[in-house]
């Protein structure tokens, strides 16, 4: 069966198959956090939306970066912590911010979804991480 005729609400900006880069601030916004506290973040997320917290893709070599995907141009409006880093698009200093995504199914080694994005909950809401990612980034802080 194919996947992309049975479920026509997958955006463009998600490969069939793999994974792709993607330019931050036309399909999405991308809030990227390292490590532990990335997944501690990611994993609050999931419980406070019941397991549909939007799109999280995270990396399984190096830094183990989680990325949270906003609605394109909305990362601005919130006030990040101390170790959260944006990607959007720059606005005059030719900034560029590419974010890899990967295919709902199949290999995409080595990214994958922490939270798979669905047709009802294709991105993160926005408040929520702001709030979600001060508590555990400033919490960890004081440690």
């Amino acid at each position: 069966m194919n996947d992309r005729i049975s479920t026509p609400w997958i955006p463009a900006w998600i490969p069939h198959s793999g994974h792709a880069l993607r330019h931050a601030g036309i399909h999405f916004d991308a809030v990227r956090i390292k490590g532990a506290a990335g997944s501690r973040v990611a994993s609050e997320l999931m419980v406070r939306t019941g397991f549909e917290a939007g799109a999280i893709v995270q990396g399984a070599t190096g830094e183990r970066y989680m990325y949270f995907l906003l609605p394109p141009e909305t990362v601005g409006t919130y006030e990040w912590p101390p170790g959260v880093r944006v990607l959007t698009r720059g606005r005059g200093d030719r900034t560029l911010s590419y974010v890899g995504v990967p295919a709902l199914t199949g290999v995409t080694w080595p990214l994958g979804w922490r939270s798979v994005p669905t047709e009802e909950r294709l991105f993160v809401v926005g408040k929520l991480l702001e709030e979600v990612a001060g508590r555990v980034l400033v919490a960890g802080a004081v440690k």
